[in-house]
């Protein structure tokens, strides 16, 4: 998948360069994971995947933020304190939640899309934090178990049976390695 990401502020002559909170890198962040997530969603597609409905698409982008924002978080573990990384993985988790409302508002009309999607995300955290990140990487069971929930996002189909494959031998390993860029890039510059 070839998408270019822009982990890095911009400096110029004209723009006085500023010292970024966590906040700044966390809404960076948003913006980059929901990005990746909605490109891996499209490239299951293009693979030969398919999607039911666009609530299904929309499952599994939610899932893609999930494995990312726990990625932000265990990356953020090696390099900040525990009050700095709360700020960062709150902040990423709540900038995520809005554009979730902003897009499903487009999507599927008026309602309320930001808990649901908070609350997913509570329950993924959990259950990403059982897994080992072993040698500063997602470990075998948190890859299966990223797959796993890609696939029951899906719509069950024969097609659909290989998508757990995908998700762990090409989506996760690329998506790591663009968030575990954009996170160094974005980190050296906060306070």
């Amino acid at each position: 998948m070839a998408i270019r990401i822009k982990s890095r502020w911009h400096h110029s002559e004209r723009n006085e360069a500023q010292r970024k909170g966590f906040a700044d890198a966390a809404g960076a962040l948003a913006f980059i994971v929901w990005r990746l997530s909605v490109e891996h969603a499209r490239e299951i597609h293009r693979e030969g995947f398919d999607y039911a409905s666009d609530r299904e698409r929309i499952r599994v982008i939610s899932e893609y933020c999930a494995f990312a924002v726990q990625l932000v978080d265990r990356l953020a573990h090696r390099r900040l304190d525990d009050e700095a990384r709360a700020v960062l993985v709150v902040t990423l988790g709540r900038r995520l939640a809005d554009l979730m409302q902003d897009n499903l508002l487009d999507v599927a009309g008026p309602g309320d899309y930001r808990a649901p999607f908070v609350e997913m995300l509570n329950e993924r955290l959990d259950d990403y934090a059982r897994f080992g990140f072993d040698e500063g990487e997602p470990g075998f069971d948190a890859l299966r178990y990223f797959g796993d929930r890609v696939m029951r996002s899906m719509g069950v189909s024969q097609t659909n049976r290989w998508v757990m494959d995908h998700v762990m031998e090409i989506s996760a390993p690329e998506l790591f390695e663009k968030v575990a860029k954009s996170v160094e890039n974005l980190l050296q510059s906060a306070d």
